[in-house]
């Protein structure tokens, strides 16, 4: 490997406690992910490394580990004279847990806050975004067309193409991650700037999470061993930013067969206990795609 060119490995990391879905983050001002130098010699496979990476950093250990995509854009986070960076980067899915001096749990839709629909359209959308970019794609019917598509308008919203709404707002310079460099402070209130390229990676890995949730069991992985169906619906809800309908969601559950009653009940609040569930692992060996086949999403 040339001096020219430095490998670093990213990690996502992502929790839901409380219906928020939350990214693990290194530094507060601009937050960064985790991400460090793959050690060529130490490190026998690059997961191996990415682990090490996050336990040296947060202190986390983590479960579910995977590859999310190679990021290597020439300008993306070279300095001056400095090597141009290769960053590998992985999504992990943990339960939310103390962590190292100097890192800590940040909201996902403090970074990214068109994404979460669930008490309606953000008016982020409908007041900044979808205004600046009405009069940035006008007179061109392709970008029209791609503001149409990734923002539902005319057009049903469809939470899987977060990257694609990211980039998008990049280049049309609305997020401040566009005009670094540029000596221009635009005041612009999208959402929480991240280090380098950070928020496009967190786009990257949102819309990968939410793609599979609909053919791998990957939600489990956020889950305590045992949980109400409340419980399970609102991490679903947190991850894909919209809301169910309760009956339907129970429905879609018991037709998968992903999960089965343990008897038990949780501790009564004042209305009638709810029943505790758990994972039914031998779903993964009875079909290829077990995951929760979600309802077609609508704007």
């Amino acid at each position: 490997m040339g001096s020219d060119l430095l490998v670093t490995l990213d990690a996502v990391i992502v929790a839901v406690t409380d219906t928020r879905p939350r990214v693990l983050t290194v530094a507060d001002v601009p937050p960064a992910l985790p991400s460090g130098p793959l050690d060529a010699e130490g490190d026998e496979t690059l997961e191996l490394g990415m682990r090490r990476v996050i336990d040296e950093q947060t202190g986390v250990e983590v479960g579910y580990v995977e590859q999310l995509y190679t990021f290597g854009d020439r300008d993306r986070i070279r300095a001056p004279g400095g090597p141009r960076v290769l960053s590998i980067a992985y999504l992990a899915l943990v339960r939310e847990a103390s962590t190292a001096a100097g890192a800590g749990w940040v909201d996902w839709y403090a970074m990214l806050p068109w994404e979460d629909h669930r008490e309606g359209i953000p008016g982020i959308l409908t007041d900044v975004v979808v205004p600046r970019l009405t009069d940035w794609a006008a007179g061109d019917p392709g970008r029209q067309a791609r503001v149409a598509v990734c923002f539902g308008v005319g057009a049903p919203w469809d939470p899987i193409r977060a990257l694609e709404r990211y980039e998008l707002l990049y280049e049309s310079d609305l997020v401040a991650e566009a005009l670094r460099g540029r000596g221009d402070d635009a005041g612009l209130p999208t959402g929480v700037e991240m280090a380098f390229d950070h928020r496009r990676i967190c786009a990257t890995a949102l819309g990968r999470l939410r793609g599979k949730l609909t053919y791998r069991p990957v939600v489990f992985e956020l889950m305590p061993d045992e949980f109400t169906l409340s419980e399970l619906q609102g991490t679903v809800e947190a991850l894909i930013g919209l809301r169910l309908h309760k009956q339907n969601f129970r429905r879609l559950v018991e037709r998968e067969h992903l999960v089965e009653g343990t008897g038990r009940y949780a501790p009564s609040t004042g209305g009638r206990p709810a029943e505790l569930y758990r994972f039914r692992r031998s779903v993964v060996g009875e079909r290829p795609r077990p995951g929760m086949r979600l309802p077609p999403f609508r704007g």
